[in-house]
């Protein structure tokens, strides 16, 4: 990740001042008591196909005090199968939710395959100008990702409405630390604790089964796992691993120089972990973090082999680096997650016994802006 503190693009900053993390990306404002929220849809239509869970999570967030203003393909309930809609279009709806809705953030309705589509519709530089909470997670990597590079714009890999507002409760440890990351509630310097218990989707959203907490099959947390110990310092990446790597080549993967960067995966069968760490090695990414957070992910099939996924890890890391590593983390597609912000300066000291200790050095977002949702 760039460690430049000077956005590559210009902006008006009404507060006459600028607020960046670690890695130089401007910070949006806390959202205030009130906020108006955006909801988009930049690739699978969940809003269309899954109805009621996509209601549940709009009233779950509206429950939690927030205005919900959908975008227009969403307020449609716009459908093509697997996408919404047609690239430009997604990317218009988002334009339009950002500059014109007259709101104060946005979370995605859940993630998909095809959020990449949109990027070269995109206006970086208008975006850059006004600054807002972007939350969502696994496929929104791709926007996550060149929100960072192109627009220098912090964002938040975390909650979806559909998947985890959806939650028929939803689950406390979510909403608890999306709330301390995108109102500033929490103190800056904070410890991040694992869960008492976790657990993966379970109940298909098709039926009736997702409406009942009882359905849900839950595990005793034994902590996040060590894979390697020792210190690091940095700047925080998150994101899918999958959609990471999709963006190889291309100038919206930031830089991941000098960064804690933190991987996860929906579904991480071992031949296809293998490859997929074994490219973060031949781009180079092992040569350039500073520590490894894995987060767990929902289907984790190991088939024949006599081995697991550590030691894939630690096989194709080998000896040759010595940042540590840390796995089984809670920000992803299992349940509850947590909610990060992207170039946010971090700390991880891991003893080779455990526990690990991963500390937020700064607040994720800004001082509220004046005139926000709280002042109309």
């Amino acid at each position: 990740m760039r460690i430049s503190r000077t956005p590559h693009l210009g902006y008006d900053d009404p507060m006459n001042a600028t607020h960046t993390n670690a890695a130089g990306l401007r910070k949006p404002p806390a959202l205030r008591p009130g906020a108006r929220l955006g909801v988009f849809a930049p690739s699978h239509p969940a809003h269309a196909l899954f109805p009621d869970r996509y209601r549940a999570g709009v009233a779950a967030l509206e429950a939690l005090g927030y205005t919900v203003v959908e975008d227009p393909l969403v307020a449609a309930g716009k459908s093509q199968g697997y996408r919404t809609a047609p690239p430009i279009e997604r990317a218009q709806a988002l334009m339009h939710l950002w500059l014109e809705a007259d709101v104060d953030g946005l979370i995605s309705v859940i993630g998909g395959q095809n959020s990449s589509s949109l990027l070269p519709h995109l206006d970086f530089a208008a975006l850059a100008a006004r600054p807002k909470v972007v939350c969502g997670y696994s496929d929104v990597t791709a926007l996550h990702m060149a929100l960072a590079s192109e627009a220098r714009l912090s964002t938040f890999y975390g909650p979806a409405v559909a998947p985890s507002f959806g939650e028929p409760g939803p689950l406390p440890y979510t909403v608890d630390a999306f709330t301390a990351a995108v109102t500033g509630a929490a103190e800056e310097r904070r410890r991040l604790e694992p869960p008492s218990r976790w657990s993966r989707e379970g109940p298909r959203w098709s039926g009736d089964d997702w409406r009942d907490p009882a359905k849900r099959v839950w595990h005793d947390h034994p902590g996040w796992a060590v894979v390697r110990g020792g210190e690091a310092r940095g700047p925080l990446l998150a994101g899918n691993l999958n959609t990471m790597r999709a963006l190889t080549g291309t100038r919206y993967l930031p830089a991941f120089d000098g960064a804690i960067l933190m991987i996860e995966e929906m579904s991480a069968p071992l031949d296809r972990w293998e490859r997929a760490v074994t490219h973060l090695a031949l781009m180079g990414v092992f040569d350039r973090i500073a520590g490894l957070i894995v987060g767990r992910p929902e289907v984790a099939e190991v088939g024949d082999a006599p081995f697991d996924h550590t030691q894939v890890l630690l096989e194709v890391v080998g000896a040759h680096y010595d940042f540590p590593i840390v796995e089984g983390f809670d920000c992803g597609h299992t349940h509850p997650m947590l909610t990060l912000a992207q170039g946010t300066e971090a700390s991880l000291k891991v003893d080779d016994h455990g526990p690990v200790e991963l500390w937020l050095e700064e607040a994720m977002v800004a001082p509220p802006a004046e005139g926000g949702a709280e002042a109309r």
